[in-house]
C-alpha cells in the first residue's frame, strides 16, 4: 500500500516538474529575440498567406458577381404604391355577420374588413354599429391608394346593409352605384321549418 502510494506522489511530482519546464521554454521563446533567418521566415508566409486571400477573395467575387448584380438590383427596385382613384365595395350583410371588402375596378383586393375581426361577437356582429365601425376601418386600410370613387354592391338581408352604405358616404367616398347583388333562388331548396319561439 504504502509503496503505490509513494509512486503516484513521484508521477505527480514529475507532472508538476515537466509543467513547469514547459512554462519555462514558452517564457524563453517569448523573450528571446528571434533571429534574423526566423523572421525572414515569418514574414514570406504572412505575405504568402495574404496573397492567398487576396486570390481566394477574387474568385469569391468572380463567382458571386452574378448574385451581387441580382441583389444590387434588387435593393435597386423601390415597391411603387399603386394608385387607384374608382373602386367597388363589396358588402355582404348577412343575419349572423357583415364583411366589406374593397378592390379595384377588376376585383383585386385592397383591404377587407369583418365584425368578427374587429372584436365582436354574437347577436352585435349583425348590428348597424358593428357595420359603421367596419367601414372605417377599411377607409383608414385604403387611404394609402387614394380610393375615392367606388361602386357599391350589396348582398344578404342583415340589419347593416343601410348603416355601411351611410358610413362609406360619410367617409368621403363618392358613391357612383349601388346595385343590390343577394341571390334569389327559382323556388330551388326546400326552406327552413319556422323557428318556434
Amino acid at each position: 500500500m504504502s509503496g503505490d502510494i509513494t509512486k503516484k506522489e513521484g508521477d505527480k511530482e514529475k507532472k508538476v516538474a515537466e509543467k513547469a519546464e514547459v512554462v519555462d521554454t514558452d517564457k524563453k521563446a517569448k523573450t528571446e529575440p528571434k533571429s534574423e533567418v526566423q523572421t525572414e521566415n515569418a514574414e514570406k508566409a504572412e505575405s504568402a498567406e495574404k496573397a492567398s486571400e487576396k486570390a481566394g477573395g477574387e474568385k469569391k467575387a468572380a463567382d458571386g458577381a452574378d448574385s451581387g448584380e441580382k441583389t444590387m438590383i434588387k435593393k435597386k427596385k423601390k415597391k411603387i404604391r399603386r394608385q387607384v382613384l374608382k373602386g367597388q365595395a363589396h358588402v355582404q350583410c348577412t343575419y349572423n355577420n357583415t364583411i366589406v371588402t374593397l378592390s379595384d375596378l377588376s376585383g383585386k383586393t385592397l383591404a377587407w374588413c369583418s365584425a368578427g375581426s374587429l372584436g365582436f361577437k354574437g347577436a352585435k356582429k349583425a348590428t348597424p354599429y358593428a357595420a359603421t365601425q367596419i367601414v372605417n376601418t377599411v377607409s383608414e386600410k385604403v387611404s394609402k391608394y387614394g380610393l375615392r370613387e367606388i361602386e357599391v354592391y350589396i348582398k344578404g338581408v342583415g340589419s347593416g346593409r343601410e348603416a355601411s352604405i351611410r358610413a362609406l358616404a360619410n367617409n368621403n367616398f363618392e358613391i357612383t352605384s349601388i346595385k343590390d347583388i343577394t341571390p334569389v333562388p327559382h323556388n330551388g331548396c326546400r326552406p327552413k321549418k319556422p323557428r318556434r319561439v
